[in-house]
């Protein structure tokens, strides 16, 4: 699976470029599809980052991000 830095998933915001993409728990998934998020935002997150502190309190489970497709890993780096 190929590996992304934070500043690859970056700019994948729906804005820098037209994908979109978001991070949880490691896996970086393609939410471009995905009506809730046009234009990179979905309610008060944005996209092109790790999610998986702001979903502690989401309405919704992690159950949520397998109808997206899985693009690659999350690195750190450093």
């Amino acid at each position: 699976m190929k590996e992304y830095t934070r500043n690859q998933l970056a700019l994948r915001n729906g804005q820098d470029k037209d994908d979109i993409w978001v991070a949880y728990k490691g896996i970086i998934y393609d939410v471009t599809t995905s009506r809730l998020w046009r234009n990179g935002k979905h309610y008060e997150h944005w996209a092109g980052q790790d999610l998986t502190k702001e979903l502690v309190d989401a309405p919704h489970n992690e159950q949520v991000f397998e109808k997206f497709k899985v693009i690659g890993t999350l690195i750190e780096i450093g």
